[in-house]
C-alpha cells in the first residue's frame, strides 16, 4: 500500500532536519595521540581506521555508555568513545590555524606595503608631471603674451601710419597755405616794384617837362 505524499514528504522533511541538526555538531578528537573508530560500541568491535588528535567529525550520535557515532570528512561511519571528543579544535590545530590566519596576515601586509609603494611612486610620478605641467603652462603663458604683443604691434603701426598720414596731411596744408601766402606776398612785390617803377618813371617824364620850363624861366628872369 502506497503511502500518502503528505507522509511521503513530512518524513523526507524531518530526514534532511535530523541530517541538518547532526551536521552542525562538529566536533574534534581531543588532545591525544590516537584513537580508533569501530563498527559498534565497545572494544570487541572490528576497528575502522584509526585516527590522529585534532581530526574533524560531525557527531551523529552520543549515547549513555560513553560511546559516539561519527561521521568523518570521507563519509565514514563508526563509534568512538565520547571521552576523547572536545568542541574546540586541540592546541595544535588552533596553533596551525593561527599561524595560517598570522601568514595571510603577513602577505595582507606584504600586498598592502606593495600598493602603498607603488601609490607612492605613482604620487611622485604624478606631482612630477604636475610639476612639468605647471612649467608648460607657464612657458604657454609667456608666449601667449608675447604673441598677443606681436599681434597688437601692427596695430599699433597702423595707429600710428594713420596719425603720420594725418601729421602729413595737415603739413601739406600748410604747405600749400604757405604757398599761397608766399605767391600773395610775391605778387604784392611786384606791384609795388612796379608801382614805385611807375612812379619813377613818372616822377622821370614830370622832372624832365617841368626843368626846361625852369630854365626859361630863369632866363627870362635874368634878361
Amino acid at each position: 500500500m502506497k503511502r500518502p505524499l503528505y507522509i511521503v514528504i513530512l518524513l523526507l522533511s524531518l530526514t534532511f532536519v535530523s541530517e541538518l541538526a547532526m551536521a552542525q555538531n562538529i566536533q574534534y578528537v581531543s588532545d591525544q595521540i590516537r584513537i580508533t573508530l569501530r563498527t559498534g560500541q565497545g572494544s570487541t568491535y572490528q576497528i575502522i581506521k584509526t585516527l590522529d588528535s585534532g581530526t574533524k567529525l560531525n557527531v551523529l550520535e552520543i549515547t549513555d555508555t560513553g560511546y559516539a557515532q561519527v561521521k568523518l570528512e570521507d563519509g565514514t561511519v563508526g563509534w568512538i568513545r565520547s571521552q576523547y571528543l572536545s568542541e574546540e579544535p586541540i592546541a595544535r590545530v588552533q596553533l596551525e590555524e593561527t599561524q595560517k590566519q598570522l601568514d595571510k596576515l603577513k602577505e595582507q601586509n606584504t600586498r598592502l606595503r606593495e600598493e602603498a609603494e607603488k601609490l607612492r611612486n605613482t604620487n611622485q610620478t604624478l606631482q612630477a608631471e604636475r610639476s612639468e605641467l605647471s612649467k608648460n603652462l607657464a612657458g604657454t603663458s609667456s608666449e601667449l603674451t608675447r604673441l598677443n604683443e606681436v599681434a597688437a604691434k601692427p596695430i599699433l603701426l597702423d595707429n600710428e601710419n594713420r596719425e603720420l598720414q594725418q601729421r602729413n596731411i595737415a603739413q601739406e596744408k600748410q604747405l600749400q597755405m604757405v604757398a599761397q601766402e608766399n605767391q600773395v606776398l610775391k605778387d604784392r612785390s611786384q606791384r609795388e616794384w612796379f608801382l614805385a617803377g611807375a612812379g619813377v618813371l613818372l616822377g622821370g617824364v614830370l622832372f624832365g617837362l617841368l626843368i626846361p620850363k625852369v630854365r626859361w624861366k630863369k632866363k627870362s628872369s635874368w634878361g
